[in-house]
């Protein structure tokens, strides 16, 4: 049993985070903080907590977390790197969900994120928690970064091609079209229900802050250097990410081949689901910590489309955030999610 705390428990991600860490066999909720909404009880937040988690949501300090082994953080990316040193500094253990700690190049991340990076030393610490890739050095990191919803969907289907040479690594095109609470619970006009409804639109189109995690994650499994463009859009539903990827094929392949290249990476991967019949389609995987990947082959263009869907708030964090917590305590992967 570890006992555990969240930084930000009054967003999307954090109470889909505390909807699955309640009901998991393994865990303790120690304390929840949220500045905005400090001094009011989680279900007056969230009413669903109701006669289930009667917590008192807290402003974070530091000295607060000392009956805490692992603590989550759901903060809006640029806050972690404020917190996270001070609670290594007190031998715990950390889950980030936010942006803060996935590029070990910080001069990306100041050019896509556009603030300043503040927490160098403690960055070469960071592990980017992508289970299916990296569990050996999640399993004994002190501080995880959780991927981002878009570059979870695009990076699973996409490294098994590239690291088999079925796919060329240059003129990849990446189309990803999200609900709305990918944008997180502050308000915005923007994401009103009149700006939303009944529409689609592209947005931050080359300048997204996911394009460089994407591009780095790859380039490191495929040990090559990626070349790709990433439109973002947004949907007028509430969860749920649906991912296209365009590729050039580097040899001429077929479906067995390529379901074979994803059963090699993929076979044992509790969350990870392949087909060559059946195409992906979000409301699969809502409410679930799975992807679902399918594909189809131009032959005569050459080129091979790959389909990806998550549930953003599950696999694309709170969901992966657990699958990280379990491997780093040495829980069974699918412990509290499957």
């Amino acid at each position: 049993m570890i006992s555990v705390s969240v930084v930000g428990a009054s967003g999307y991600s954090g109470i889909e985070l505390l909807k699955i860490l309640a009901r998991h066999p393994g865990v303790t909720i120690d304390r929840l903080f949220a500045n905005s909404s400090a001094g009011k009880l989680l279900a007056d937040v969230a009413p669903v907590f109701g006669k289930t988690l009667d917590i008192m949501l807290e402003p974070y300090a530091p000295d607060k977390i000392s009956g805490s082994d692992l603590v989550f953080i759901a903060l809006p990316s640029g806050e972690a790197m404020n917190i996270v040193p001070d609670i290594l500094a007190a031998g715990k253990r950390v889950i980030d969900l936010g942006g803060d700690f996935r590029l070990q190049d910080t001069s990306l991340y100041e050019r896509f994120y556009k603030r300043p990076h503040t927490a160098h030393a403690v960055l070469k610490q960071s592990v980017y928690g992508l289970p299916e890739w990296n569990a050996a050095q999640i399993k004994t990191a002190s501080l995880v970064a959780n991927p981002g919803c878009y570059p979870t969907s695009a990076i699973l289907p996409l490294a098994p091609l590239l690291k088999e040479g079925i796919i060329e690594p240059a003129g990849i095109a990446v189309s990803s079209l999200s609900g709305v609470s990918g944008a997180g619970r502050s308000a915005a006009v923007e994401m009103s229900f009149g700006e939303v409804n009944e529409s689609v639109r592209a947005y931050k189109v080359g300048t997204h802050q996911h394009i460089p995690e994407i591009k780095t994650a790859l380039n490191a499994i495929a040990q090559t250097t990626v070349k790709l463009s990433f439109v973002p859009h947004l949907l007028p539903i509430t969860r749920g990410i649906f991912t296209s990827s365009y590729a050039a094929l580097k040899k001429s392949v077929n479906e067995q081949m390529v379901l074979d290249v994803y059963k090699k990476y993929y076979g044992t991967a509790p969350f990870v689901r392949y087909s060559a019949a059946a195409l992906p389609e979000i409301k699969n995987v809502a409410y679930t910590n799975f992807i679902d990947i399918g594909f189809r082959i131009n032959q005569e263009d050459g080129q091979l489309v790959v389909l990806s869907t998550i549930d953003n708030l599950i696999k694309g964090a709170a969901g992966q955030a657990v699958q990280n917590m379990n491997l780093m305590v040495g829980f069974n992967e699918t412990e509290g999610i499957k």
